[in-house]
């Protein structure tokens, strides 16, 4: 059977991933985790990244859907939370853009905007 191609992305959903990736220590945090999956503070120390700042950079890249993070339990009984790359595609052709473009929302501007301040 032959491989169906993913549905091309809605312009929200290409500007909260560009957006994400759009910055250097997000996409370190990517390449971290393609290697393993790991808990924040193991990340943070391979990284050279403050547990506080790391944890703001996943939480986009959770929001983008770029990562997946899954809570879990310890020997010792305490919580961890684990974080692991999430399958993604996205093609990049001026054709995906402009279809994408079409589809942008008031709330994805707004967004865009504060998010520049």
């Amino acid at each position: 059977m032959p491989e169906v191609p993913p549905p091309a992305p809605t312009g929200d959903t290409l500007l909260k991933v560009l957006s994400a990736l759009g910055n250097p220590h997000r996409m370190r945090i990517v390449a971290a985790l393609v290697e393993r999956r790991n808990y924040v503070s193991a990340l943070a120390r391979e990284i050279g990244m403050g547990r506080p700042l790391l944890h703001m950079h996943l939480q986009r890249l959770e929001a983008a859907g770029l990562v997946v993070g899954t809570l879990e339990l310890a020997e010792d009984g305490k919580a961890m939370k684990y974080f692991d790359v999430a399958p993604f595609f996205y093609e990049l052709t001026p054709q995906v853009i402009a279809r994408a473009a079409a589809t942008i929302t008031e709330s994805a501007d707004r967004t865009e905007k504060e998010d520049a301040k």
